[in-house]
């Protein structure tokens, strides 16, 4: 019989990534399955799942094979991803005329903590401290980078903050950041929130020639005619004369435009900005740190919202592609799994040439239709209703 028309989608996008030259025949297929499952609609996480939504033809226990066992290379399918990602989105930024972004943060993918009796307990987990619960939770945290420009965005790259290691969150943004090869033709910016614009990850990003947009703690010393002091108390002496008004989309702002040395840095501007709705007092301040000095406030402000993308990629990639959905235990299962949800995205973002939502939409329906085809196609060659039924899955 002949297989889903949709696979034919997924191993030409494959094809377009150069897989076949680094990854065998069966290898190939097993992905082809897995981006499939992935992308269909009320998709859990678990292998059960995968067997089950992709029509897989082998066993369910050649799934678990491939997470843990298989002798394939995950770098190699991040790496020709990477590859493929960075060609695609200088391609826009060019035509476009517009700057590149990457954005760097962390997520918490929460599991439950297994109970001291429980024998094989999912490895590199811990205790991360989740700002949207304000408590400490169980489970791996995941730094992760971002490229996008204004009207395409794409996961690029991931890393797990494992404390036990010893290497920061920073170390691993630096990391990779040095995987991120783009020719000093675009201005790039880099956009992160108050967490990260530590001096080290700031130095990281001038050396390779980006720019650091990021929101500061608002202790984060300044040097106004030399004299150091917090933000925040610097901002009490900020009347509502000296500041200007700034839109950015539905938002307007109170703006302050600090230009000057900070702590960790000589030369920058720092944006103190309130609501225009809400008093200017210290709690309702937000410090916007730019190390483009060109740069408008309504740019750098405008740029900084561009962050929000991969606050909706979280909620997505969670959501809909259960990047926080697996079972596996193993670690390298774990990083396995991680990175082919990071390919049934991009695939989702390149099939529709918009966004990760979009793109799932695309392929439900696709594959909808896909399903109605098989079984024409196979009632018109007169194949038993059983074989059909078996094939897919509902024997």
């Amino acid at each position: 019989m002949n297989r889903l028309a949709h696979h034919q989608g997924i191993h030409k996008f494959f094809f377009a990534l150069g897989l076949a030259l680094h990854f065998s025949k069966p290898v190939l297929k097993h992905l082809v399955h897995i981006v499939d499952a992935l992308t269909t609609k009320g998709f859990s996480g678990t292998l059960t799942d995968l067997h089950h939504w992709s029509f897989h033809p082998n066993h369910r226990t050649t799934l678990s094979h491939f997470f843990t066992k298989s002798p394939w290379d995950e770098e190699t399918l991040l790496r020709k991803l990477q590859q493929w990602i960075l060609h695609r989105i200088k391609r826009i930024a060019k035509r476009e005329n517009q700057p590149l972004f990457v954005s760097i943060d962390d997520t918490i993918c929460q599991k439950t903590k297994p109970s001291s009796r429980a024998a094989h307990a999912i490895q590199g987990c811990g205790w991360h401290f989740s700002h949207k619960d304000h408590q400490s939770v169980w489970g791996h945290s995941l730094v992760w980078l971002m490229v996008h420009t204004f009207t395409q965005a794409f996961p690029f790259a991931f890393r797990l903050y494992d404390k036990k290691a010893g290497r920061s969150k920073i170390d691993l943004a630096i990391e990779m950041l040095s995987s991120l090869k783009v020719e000093p033709d675009r201005p790039v910016y880099v956009l992160m929130d108050s967490w990260y614009p530590s001096k080290k990850l700031i130095e990281a990003c001038l050396s390779k020639g980006f720019h650091v947009i990021a929101m500061l703690k608002t202790n984060r010393i300044l040097y106004p005619k030399g004299i150091a002091i917090q933000a925040k108390q610097f901002a009490r002496y900020i009347e509502p004369q000296d500041t200007r008004l700034v839109t950015v989309g539905k938002e307007r702002y109170r703006v302050y435009r600090y230009e000057g040395a900070i702590h960790g840095l000589d030369d920058a501007v720092v944006l103190l900005a309130w609501k225009a709705d809400q008093p200017m007092t210290p709690e309702h301040l937000h410090c916007v740190l730019s190390t483009d000095r060109e740069l408008g406030d309504e740019d750098i402000l405008r740029y900084y919202a561009q962050r929000w993308t991969i606050e909706c990629f979280f909620r997505q990639a969670k959501d809909q592609l259960k990047l926080d959905g697996y079972r596996v235990r193993h670690i390298r299962a774990v990083k396995r799994y991680w990175a082919v949800v990071l390919l049934a995205c991009v695939y989702s973002i390149a099939e529709s040439q918009q966004d990760l939502s979009t793109g799932l939409e695309l392929l439900r329906s696709r594959k909808g239709h896909s399903v109605v085809e098989f079984i024409y196609n196979a009632a018109k060659q007169e194949i038993p209703i059983d074989v059909i039924k078996k094939q897919l899955h509902v024997a």
